[in-house]
């Protein structure tokens, strides 16, 4: 007998990572129960139900049982990020993304598939060009190429009405838990590293001249769980805050939030080199017109949320209290 007062369940994969973290808390808030399925658990996913699974080399009959005895009526994907060789984002974009479309084919109510994907799948474009969703991909790097990979096949496999899936195209995230693997990850690791010193001889940060779309992981967030239910299918959503903003200004955003006196602080130039390119700018009409989504959450409020949080957890490893 059906439970008519159960809640809705979704399963968010990746989800100990920085997006998908976030996600899990979105949509608890949003009233689903959640299924949170990563390799490995963490100690602040204890209000979910977890299940340790590395997805991409899943039985796909195995991850549809545990899908469909768990109920699961949305998966996010928000696996993935920035890997270090073609071949291991090959089996966390690409392979990943087919056992999931495999498995939810085996069982008899298929979910809604979220896919997190990346503006950088649309490739390099000139600098001042918003990005919207009639650009055609042109992925350049391994990182995108495999993003987009894992995009087209939910795409194809909803186009053949075999999955039911949105695809949402994130520019870079900012905000908490930021991963140390990323351009703001690294400078907030150099700024704490200089703040705990005993006796700080200033910093030197190397910043490309680049301008690049950033929105707070919390607004990413809202935006996958509007698109867990809004009534839109097979369909490429930008999501971003719509602006492209000087990585100097952003790392000075960052600075402020970390109290070390800009002073102290000697920038130094240098060429874009990065798996983004120098420009990003998401063009985001089509998520206001569909999800009735926009970013809310400032750059400034999303440095000093990424610095505290982060302090905080340096603070635990250490076993001392975040002031």
């Amino acid at each position: 007998m059906t439970d008519l007062n159960a809640l809705p369940t979704a399963a968010v994969l990746g989800a100990t990572g920085c997006v998908g973290r976030e996600v899990c808390a979105a949509l608890g808030r949003a009233g689903y129960d959640v299924l949170a399925v990563a390799r490995g658990p963490r100690p602040d996913l204890a209000p979910h139900a977890f299940h340790a699974l590395d997805v991409a080399a899943a039985d796909p009959a195995a991850l549809a049982a545990l899908l469909t005895t768990a109920r699961v009526e949305v998966v996010v994907n928000a696996t993935g990020g920035w890997v270090s060789t073609e071949e291991a984002m090959h089996h966390a974009h690409v392979q990943l993304v087919d056992r999931l479309l495999a498995a939810t084919a085996l069982m008899p109510r298929r979910p809604r598939i979220v896919q997190v994907g990346t503006i950088h799948e649309y490739g390099f474009v000139p600098d001042g060009v918003p990005i919207d969703e009639r650009v055609e991909p042109n992925p350049t790097t391994p990182y995108a190429r495999t993003k987009h990979a894992g995009s087209e096949a939910v795409l194809a496999a909803t186009r053949a009405g075999e999955a039911d899936g949105v695809v949402l195209r994130a520019v870079n995230v900012c905000g908490p838990h930021t991963t140390r693997a990323s351009f703001l990850g690294t400078v907030m690791a150099k700024l704490a590293e200089a703040s705990e010193a005993s006796e700080s001889e200033g910093l030197e940060l190397t910043i490309a001249d680049a301008r690049r779309d950033y929105v707070d992981v919390r607004d990413l967030a809202d935006a996958v769980v509007r698109a867990a239910r809004a009534p839109v299918v097979g369909q490429v959503i930008n999501i971003g805050r719509g602006e492209a903003v000087s990585m100097r200004e952003l790392v000075s955003l960052l600075v402020s939030a970390s109290g070390i006196p800009p002073h102290a602080v000697r920038e130094r130039s240098a060429r874009v080199e990065s798996k983004g390119g120098g420009w990003t700018q998401a063009d985001i009409t089509l998520a206001g017109r569909l999800l009735d989504w926009r970013p809310r959450i400032p750059l400034a409020r999303a440095m000093a949320d990424m610095w505290a949080t982060d302090r905080a957890v340096r603070s635990a490893a250490h076993g001392r209290p975040a002031d």
